[in-house]
């Protein structure tokens, strides 16, 4: 008899051992990790939710940069863009006291929003004036980027140098509405 009662009580242990782990393997295990993900999800929620407040907060000033800046950008019609910046950078030049030896300009049509003139630039000067020309051009209110930059001496000295430059101005495309 008791080997009986031994018996049904391992086979109950066993049984309920095994109910613990399918139980355990079945419904605990996945419903953590649904709650983990879930966890998860909330945080990165939550963060959008705080990024997009502050964003909202702030939508004054952010309108009223991007007006400036397309404000700031080149003219749509192509001639009056390329004789808009070539204008700017003679000012520049005649600023700075830099002598404009060429200029080539060239159009990219990057995306539907917008194109860009590229304008290949060559100027001479000292370092003074070609720094401050440089200066000029990444300070100014104009959408304009310095893509590269080459500089050299024309004399022995290294008084005389020569500049050459690739400028990028920006020209939005209207959008249809």
């Amino acid at each position: 008899m008791k080997t009986d009662n031994r018996q049904k009580t391992l086979l109950m242990v066993t049984i309920a051992v095994a109910a613990l782990f399918v139980g355990e393997k079945l419904i605990y295990s996945p419903l953590v990790s649904l709650w983990q993900s879930r966890t998860k999800e909330i945080h990165k929620l939550t963060f959008q939710v705080r990024k997009g407040q502050t964003l909202i907060g702030q939508e004054q000033a952010i309108r009223g940069r991007w007006d400036d800046m397309q404000k700031n950008t080149l003219p749509t019609d192509p001639s009056l863009a390329q004789v808009h910046m070539l204008r700017v950078l003679q000012d520049w030049a005649q600023e700075s006291g830099v002598s404009l030896n060429a200029t080539s300009p060239q159009w990219k049509n990057d995306s539907d929003n917008y194109k860009t003139l590229v304008y290949r630039v060559d100027a001479s000067g000292s370092l003074w004036m070609l720094s401050r020309f440089i200066y000029d051009i990444e300070k100014g209110p104009l959408g304009l980027k310095l893509e590269s930059l080459d500089m050299s001496s024309s004399d022995n000295t290294g008084q005389a140098l020569k500049l050459g430059l690739q400028v990028s101005g920006l020209v939005l495309t209207p959008q249809a509405k």
